[in-house]
């Protein structure tokens, strides 16, 4: 004859174990929800292209900036941050290294007007103001025209890969002294490389010189 206990315990494991089948089912629910969730919003370069010119070839790109908020309460404070863009061209070869053909950088600033009350961006050879620090860095990342490659450096009807990407230029931030102020250590912020392909366009014809009377 079986005891009380004998008859209980088969029992008592399978509801146990029905505990922990649906407890795992519910924690893989959860997870797969939590990796289906949407990541932050991140800085990333969403288009751009070069285009023939006078003068050789030109960028345009616009540039999806995000700081964090170390970064935010810098500008707040007064803190200049200058961001460096960085353009590489290159052409592929099927038997060796892609042959290097350029490589250039463009040195962009924005900052906080205390007095102003209005953020300041330095693209360039170009000053703009901006009432919110949402339109600063917008202006920030457009890109319009910026000449990256000289007359005959490439080859019209050829293949080229190029890359872009914008990052901060931490050399250029102050001494720790003066951003002790600032709370948080993510002084960091670059996008991934963007990467592209395009055939290379026959440059507009030179502007014609201007002959002596």
């Amino acid at each position: 004859m079986l005891s009380t206990m004998d008859f209980f315990t088969p029992c008592c494991a399978r509801r146990k174990a029905a505990i922990r089948w649906l407890a795992g089912l519910f924690l893989g629910f959860w997870l797969s929800g939590a990796v289906a969730a949407p990541a932050p919003d991140k800085g990333a370069v969403k288009q751009a292209a070069i285009q023939t010119t006078q003068q050789g070839y030109a960028l345009d790109a616009d540039v999806n900036i995000v700081l964090n908020r170390t970064l935010e309460n810098a500008l707040t404070k007064g803190i200049n941050l200058y961001f460096l863009l960085e353009l590489e061209v290159s052409r592929p070869r099927n038997w060796w290294f892609d042959e290097n053909i350029g490589e250039s950088a463009r040195k962009l600033r924005i900052y906080y007007h205390l007095l102003l009350r209005r953020y300041v961006v330095e693209t360039g050879y170009t000053t703009q103001t901006a009432a919110n620090l949402s339109e600063a860095l917008a202006m920030l990342g457009r890109v319009e025209a910026w000449h990256v490659l000289d007359r005959d450096t490439l080859k019209p009807g050829q293949r080229y890969d190029a890359r872009l990407r914008l990052r901060l230029d931490t050399a250029q931030l102050p001494k720790p002294l003066s951003i002790g102020a600032v709370t948080g250590d993510k002084w960091e912020m670059t996008t991934p490389w963007y990467d592209w392909s395009f055939e290379a366009p026959a440059p507009l014809p030179a502007p014609a010189s201007q002959s002596l009377p």
